[in-house]
């Protein structure tokens, strides 16, 4: 059978990869990045330590444990000018694609690349983890209201205009206008940044969709339990996610919360 090599950022999306792909039979072996990766979530699972400043070493490992291919998950930044000791092979990504502005999609797509030429398909585990992916249209007993619908359709037409350049896939509405799009800081800090602009009306909503570009194996649009306490904190009404292309880590808890305060989470389609 094939040894699929998780490639493992922080975060717990590349855990719950792991765990569904080990579900369906797959032999699984995880390579955890220091600075990123919390070395506590496994413990209890096979896995080894790795430093993203040598690709040439992580070739290496992958070929002494026998992997035949890979996957990458979790949440690393970019490499900066400012670290040190990076190989030859690490120095030439990071000048074609880090410290210019082609967006993370190109650069995680240059390191997929990198490792296909060193011999490791990535493999495409999106169709055998299709339990991870939210696929209900409502999945809360507490449904949106007509305004946060009207404000799903209002961020709807702006992310067709900002999908498609590579820039957010979180927005946040109210009184149908936006509050702020998704940078580097990531959706829970763009909750508690939009909060401070909220006016009087209705409590506003986020919208979280892949980019129309995006790489949809190497980044995936993800929520946990952080996502919807920030949003109650906030008093928040709810959030829209894309139907088929998002993911809840720890979903049944996630839910559970958002029943108990009265927060919707629901699907949708985009343009």
């Amino acid at each position: 059978m094939n040894r699929i090599g998780i490639i493992a950022g922080g975060g717990k999306l590349p855990l719950a990869i792991g765990k569904s792909l080990s579900n369906s039979k797959f032999l699984i072996k995880f390579f955890c990045i220091e600075s990123f990766s919390d070395f506590n979530h496994y413990k209890n699972y096979d896995f080894v330590k790795i430093k993203l400043n040598s690709l040439s070493k992580i070739i290496k490992v992958l070929k002494e444990n026998e992997i035949n291919k890979i996957l990458m998950a979790g949440y690393v930044k970019r490499p900066s000018i400012k670290d040190i000791n990076f190989d030859l092979s690490t120095i030439k990504l990071i000048k074609n694609y880090a410290l210019d502005s082609k967006g993370d999609d190109k650069l995680l797509k240059a390191i997929s690349i990198f490792f296909e030429n060193n011999g490791f398909k990535v493999f495409d585990w999106k169709k055998n983890c299709k339990d991870l992916f939210i696929s209900e249209d409502l999945l809360t007993r507490v449904k949106p209201s007509k305004a946060a619908l009207l404000n799903k359709s209002k961020g709807l037409e702006i992310f067709n205009i900002i999908g498609k350049a590579d820039i957010s896939q979180s927005i946040i509405i109210q009184n149908k206008i936006v509050l702020g799009l998704e940078a580097a800081e990531g959706t829970d800090e763009l909750i508690l940044r939009c909060a401070k602009y909220k006016k009087k009306g209705d409590k506003g909503i986020l919208l979280k969709l892949s980019k129309y570009k995006q790489d949809s194996n190497l980044d995936i649009p993800v929520i946990g339990l952080d996502t919807v306490i920030n949003l109650k904190k906030n008093n928040f009404e709810g959030i829209f996610l894309e139907k088929n292309k998002c993911i809840i880590i720890d979903k049944n808890e996630v839910i559970k919360y958002s029943n108990q305060n009265n927060i919707f989470i629901a699907s949708v389609k985009k343009k």
